[in-house]
């Protein structure tokens, strides 16, 4: 951790971690600039694209009665719990620039701009491309980035409402292969550039998912043309099937009777909507980006916004291998230092990953992580005729496979460290 975030970190004490963390988050912003730096030192780093995206992280608490934690649409399949939401910026690479923690029941529509003056502010005005799923900007905000002063580029996925509206305008353009099974096109519309791409895989998902969808609420109707019921509990049994049934809904034709009718095979019925059903299918795999960066190259803007699976990457290990979530902390100060170690862990292990293409390019952090668990650190007491303690604070010796790894990663373990002298009962050095 030394070489990365600098040696006075490298010093605290275990105990007196979260002390020291409750005082550095309020220097957040100076450690950004410093890790921007590192990451330029260590591996020439560039941060002309960003990718941005946020998550959320829950509390298995009571809900507070003020602070950041609130109840809000939740990531985790956690809606019974109270959340922050965290924002982050990454490189390509995988390089975090900053992130920050927001009310639980924030909208991601309303972050982007804030986001957009911290960046500019603490790194200076520069040609950046922001990368970004569909529904963080407003149009208001891209609009702003189109017309800022310097260039300020964005790449953005975009809702199937306008690709209905540009459906016409891309039917004369030819499909390109950028991958195996995955095609593009590209259009200019007015002061930006859309790229239409499909993917045969993405297809036969979203076709799998739509039939098992289709079957199921069927099913669920035909249960409910069997049923006993009144006009509104029909009404009521049809709106629990169309919230669990989402877009799919939509695919039905559905009538139901009016309010003084009764519920029969005659007032209830349902057919399918074969034009929607056929512009679904047409429309399987098929997703639209837009942009206001000028080009000509489809398969370049399409392999630009695939990085952004770099930052779902990074919630994915901060979730699952740096333990982000849940958090039990109460005060809002413990709240923010657990999430800033997990963030200074997750600049370790990309770290790590960076040093292992380089050095080792066959192994992954994971299983570098696992094999040099095995190396503990141990304390070893003497007891004294004097009633004191020697305690000899000892890591074990690495066996021969780690020896190799240390190797290859070019780290040399430290000197073991001085003996220290207690008392039985006060176990303070002497």
């Amino acid at each position: 951790m030394g070489d990365l975030l600098g040696e006075d970190i490298a010093l605290v004490q275990p105990n007196n971690l979260y002390r020291c963390l409750d005082k550095l988050t309020a220097h957040k912003q100076a450690m950004f600039t410093f890790l921007g730096e590192r990451w330029k030192d260590l591996f020439q780093a560039d941060f002309e694209v960003l990718l941005y995206d946020l998550t959320s992280t829950y509390f298995e608490c009571d809900p507070p009665d003020d602070g950041k934690r609130k109840f809000g649409y939740s990531r985790d399949k956690r809606s019974d719990c109270v959340q922050v939401v965290i924002a982050l910026i990454v490189t390509p690479d995988g390089f975090p620039l900053a992130y920050e923690v927001m009310d639980g029941n924030t909208s991601d529509k309303t972050t982007l701009k804030e986001f957009l003056a911290k960046i500019e502010k603490q790194y200076g005005k520069a040609k950046r491309t922001w990368v970004m799923d569909r529904g963080i900007p407003t149009e208001e905000v891209l609009a702003e980035m189109r017309n800022s002063e310097t260039p300020v580029h964005y790449l953005v996925g975009s809702p199937g409402g306008r690709l209905t509206q540009l459906e016409k305008a891309f039917l004369t353009k030819p499909w390109e292969d950028v991958r195996e099974s995955v095609q593009v096109k590209l259009i200019e519309h007015e002061e930006e550039t859309y790229v239409l791409a499909r993917s045969q895989g993405r297809r036969d998902k979203e076709q799998s998912m739509r039939r098992r969808r289709l079957k199921k609420l069927i099913r669920r109707l035909r249960e409910l043309q069997r049923q006993d019921l009144t006009r509104d509990e029909l009404l009521l049994k049809l709106g629990a099937a169309k919230k669990e049934a989402g877009k799919t809904y939509a695919l039905l034709v559905i009538h139901t009777p009016t309010k003084d009718q009764p519920v029969t095979s005659e007032t209830f019925h349902f057919a399918l909507n074969r034009k929607k059903l056929r512009q679904a299918r047409r429309r399987e795999g098929s997703y639209l980006l837009r942009s206001n960066i000028k080009s000509d190259d489809p398969g370049h803007l399409w392999r630009l916004y695939l990085q952004l699976v770099e930052v779902e990457q990074a919630f994915k290990e901060l979730k699952n291998d740096l333990s982000i979530r849940p958090i039990y902390h109460q005060l809002e100060t413990r709240i923010e230092a657990h999430i800033f170690i997990a963030f200074l862990a997750y600049c370790l292990l990309v770290t790590l990953k960076q040093r292992l293409k380089t050095l080792a390019p066959g192994l992954t952090a994971r299983v570098v992580l696992e094999k040099l668990a095995a190396m503990q650190m141990i304390d070893v007491e003497l007891p004294t005729t004097d009633d004191r303690v020697v305690v000899l604070s000892r890591y074990t010796e690495p066996e021969k496979d780690q020896l190799l790894l240390l190797r290859q990663l070019k780290l040399q373990l430290p000197a073991q460290p001085p003996p220290k002298i207690t008392t039985r009962n006060s176990r303070e050095v002497d």
